[in-house]
C-alpha cells in the first residue's frame, strides 16, 4: 500500500516533487543492486568501495579522516566504524598527523590499492550497465550537468607538516 500511495502522490505533485521521488527510487534500487554485486564478486560493501576509491585517487592515497568522512558523507563516528573494518582487513592503515596530534589520517595500504584495483573494473561496467546505459551519450552530460547544480560538502585542509 505505502508504494501505491506514493505512486498517486507523484502523479499528481509538482514536477519538481516526481522528479525528487524517481530520482529517490532510481537511486535506492541502484545503490542496492551495485552493493550487491560488488558484495558477491569482491567482498566490500559500497560504502567500502566509496572510502577506497577515495583514497586511491587522494594525493599521496591518504585524507584525514574528518574529510574522507565529509566526502562520502559519513558522520565521524561513521566513518571511524568503516575504517576500523577496512583496516582490520589491512586495507586501509591509520597514521598520525606530526604538528597537530588531534589529526588523523586514512592511508590505502598495498592490499587496497590491489582489492581497488580487482573491483573497479566491474564496478564501472556494473554502473554503466545499471545506470549509464539508459541513457545516450548527450543525455548523460547533460544528466551530469543538472546534478553538478546540486550542492555538495567537500573541503579539505592539510596538516603543516
Amino acid at each position: 500500500m505505502p508504494s501505491q500511495v506514493l505512486i498517486a502522490q507523484e502523479v499528481s505533485a509538482e514536477p519538481s516533487i516526481t522528479a525528487w521521488l524517481r530520482f529517490l527510487r532510481a537511486h535506492a534500487a541502484i545503490t542496492r543492486e551495485l552493493s550487491s554485486r560488488l558484495e558477491a564478486v569482491h567482498e566490500l560493501t559500497l560504502s567500502d568501495y566509496d572510502v577506497l576509491i577515495q583514497l586511491y585517487h587522494a594525493e599521496g592515497r591518504r585524507l584525514r579522516r574528518i574529510d574522507l568522512a565529509r566526502s562520502v558523507l559519513l558522520t565521524a563516528s561513521g566513518i571511524t566504524r568503516l575504517l576500523d573494518g577496512l583496516e582490520s582487513c589491512g586495507l586501509v592503515g591509520k597514521e598520525n598527523c606530526d604538528s597537530d596530534r588531534r589529526v588523523t589520517y586514512a592511508v590505502l595500504t598495498e592490499a587496497g590499492v590491489k582489492k581497488v584495483e580487482e573491483a573497479r573494473d566491474s564496478h564501472l561496467a556494473d554502473i554503466e550497465e545499471l545506470f549509464g546505459s539508459r541513457f545516450s551519450a548527450q543525455e548523460r552530460e547533460q544528466l551530469a550537468e543538472l546534478l553538478g547544480r546540486l550542492p555538495l560538502q567537500h573541503t579539505t585542509e592539510a596538516c603543516s607538516a
